[in-house]
Parts: C-alpha cells; structure tokens; sequence
C-alpha cells in the first residue's frame, strides 16, 4: 500500500511525503506491516490550502531532508524487495508521481474504484468513511491522523484485506484499468436514474461531450452499445 502528500495534485507538484504498509497473503495467513513515512523537504514550498489538507508545513523538514529524486523515490517504493501489485486508494493521483519509470509492469490496484464494485450502497468510498462503515478497530497511534502518507497507507492495507475476501487480485486489477463505475446519472435532469432509464438522445449528446467526465461518458457510450 503506498500513499503521498504532495504540495499540489499533480506534477510539477512535489511528493513530500510518502507512506507505505506492505501486506503479505501467503500459506501462513495474512499480515499487515506497521507504517512507514519519509519526508521529503520541498524546493519550491508549499500553498496554504494543501498545508490545510495534510497540516505538513517547511517547518517539518529538517535541515538534513532531503528533496524526491528519482532515485530516492524508487529506493521508498521498493524498499528492498519487487511486489507483486502497487495498491494505493485513488492510485489515478498517485500514479501522476509514481509513473512506469519506477514502477516498471508492475499492475495497481485502486482499492477506492474496486469499493465501488463490492460496496456500492456504503455512505462513501473514501478510505476514513470505509474504516468506519466497516467498523475496522485500528490502533490510534498508526491509524491517526488522517491525510498523512503512513496512517492513510494502514487504513488502506485493512480495506484490502477486506477486500480480499470478495474479489479476486485479478478482479481488482481489471477493476482498476477500467472506468470507475457509476450505478447510476450523477447530475443533470436524469440524475439518480438507472442507465438503462435514460433516454437514448440524451446518451447519444453525452457520448459526443469532449470536457464531461470521461467515465461518465464511458458509462453512457457503454449503454448505448448495449441497446
């Protein structure tokens, strides 16, 4: 499980902290590792609103930190030993910083597309909304705070867990290369309705959309196809 703190949502934003928890499945069971973060001291600081998200500031880095390179991100990502699959919860952000120069084929898991699928009546798909829907008792000291790079890695490794238990690596996996899945219309004078209830001309106009959400355009273009 990886998770990052960046100064910004995509590059050039800088990663300045990365968390991971690794968990193994094996003949012995399952295990999750504790946490591990590393910070990573920004060149170009970091704007108040995303010090308001994760609460890291320039006065968390200490005079010896150092920024990301390449080389010190894929040292962080590996740590020794090649994993089967990266799993991240919403890895569309991480993979923006973690691209294929590190990570090789190594296939994701986006743990927050597949809860979509196995979970798609609970209150939310974020990982805290997840912990708690699912009543997972998490020690505090790993667990907290929230939108930190470790705890969100912990949390993220007892979804999978979960997860594990309904679907396959290879359903995840497939579930992650494709659209996120949407039950039914997110907005516009049809929202809340079943795909199948909205009218064909009003699939038809939103398969032609450029600036709409791709998956939600993907889902329209895919009821098209069916009918």
């Amino acid at each position: 499980m990886i998770d990052l703190e960046t100064t910004g949502l995509e590059p050039p934003a800088e990663i300045i902290e990365l968390g991971y928890s690794d968990l193994t499945w094996d003949h012995q069971g399952l295990s999750i590792s504790p946490p591990v973060a590393y910070l990573y001291r920004p060149l170009n600081g970091i704007p108040p609103e995303t010090k308001a998200v994760h609460h890291l500031t320039e006065a968390d880095f200490g005079p010896l930190s150092f920024p990301c390179s390449p080389s010190a991100l894929r040292s962080a990502v590996f740590q020794g030993s090649v994993p089967d699959v990266f799993v991240a919860h919403n890895c569309a952000f991480e993979r923006k910083f973690i691209g294929t120069e590190i990570t090789d084929s190594i296939p994701w898991i986006c743990t927050f597309k597949v809860t979509l699928h196995v979970w798609p009546d609970a209150p939310g798909h974020s990982n805290q909304i997840l912990r708690y829907w699912l009543n997972l008792c998490l020690d505090p000291a790993l667990a907290m705070p929230p939108h930190r790079a470790g705890p969100d890695a912990w949390v993220t490794a007892h979804l999978l867990s979960h997860l594990l238990r309904l679907a396959t690596v290879e359903q995840m996996i497939t579930w992650t290369n494709e659209p996120r899945r949407i039950a039914t219309m997110p907005f516009g004078k049809h929202r809340g309705s079943a795909w199948s209830a909205i009218p064909i001309d009003y699939l038809q106009w939103m398969a032609q959309q450029t600036d709409m959400d791709t998956d939600v355009v993907w889902h329209a273009r895919a009821e098209l196809g069916r009918r």
